[in-house]
């Protein structure tokens, strides 16, 4: 099963560790055999999944939106995102340079064809800025990919 993740950057502590357990849920679900987790592996619900998915003892892909993406993310998160993109099966690249809002979602829009189904931790508001978290899940509503909404009860960005 090929399951990929799309979610919102910049939680709070709190709510990161609710999306943390609902990922851990989600993801025991799947049968560590078979399970490939795609991830562009940003800061946040990325990251955690494709954590998850390896320690759950699937395999993940990695999907690099842009050759300047790893320099457009928080330095702190620098480490985590190279030992990720280390421990990818395969890696898939959109072949733009600048990381801006087209690169991510074209990056998004590959990941999207690359899955079965996608997981989204998202709030169900509008996007702040084209690229983001609800519009990869319309368009992966338009493609007929199914997406499973992970969203703690009660939770604000």
């Amino acid at each position: 099963m090929r399951v990929g993740i799309t979610g919102h950057r910049g939680l709070n502590n709190e709510v990161e560790t609710q999306v943390r357990a609902l990922l851990a849920e989600a993801v025991k679900e799947y049968d560590p055999a078979e399970l490939v987790g795609v991830s562009c592996i940003a800061d946040g619900p990325d990251s955690w999944f494709a954590e998850t998915v390896l320690t759950h003892g699937g395999s993940i892909e990695v999907v690099v939106p842009a050759t300047e993406y790893r320099q457009s993310l928080p330095a702190q998160h620098h480490a985590t995102y190279d030992e990720l993109l280390r421990q990818a099966s395969d890696v898939h690249e959109t072949g733009m340079a600048t990381s801006d809002s087209q690169a991510h979602m074209t990056g998004s829009e590959i990941l999207v064809g690359l899955v079965d189904e996608l997981l989204a931790v998202w709030d169900s508001h509008p996007a702040r800025g084209y690229g983001g978290t609800a519009d990869v899940v319309a368009y992966a509503q338009r493609q007929g990919t199914p997406v499973h909404i992970l969203w703690p009860q009660g939770a604000t960005r």
